[in-house]
């Protein structure tokens, strides 16, 4: 499961191991199970996805 935060009017999906956000709950689930088998890095691909920070 992936953490649900409120950004202004924007509902985000978290990754709970990296911190990443994104709009889409998909991108979410992707970067925790990236994060998981790789401790210590990113999936690019969903990376490029995330919200920038404080948005």
């Amino acid at each position: 499961m992936v953490k649900t935060v409120r950004r202004g009017d924007k509902t985000l999906f978290v990754c709970e191991i990296c911190g990443l956000a994104y709009k889409e709950k998909e991108w979410a689930d992707k970067c925790k199970s990236w994060c998981r088998e790789h401790e210590g890095s990113c999936n690019p691909e969903a990376a490029g996805h995330a919200e920038p920070p404080g948005t």
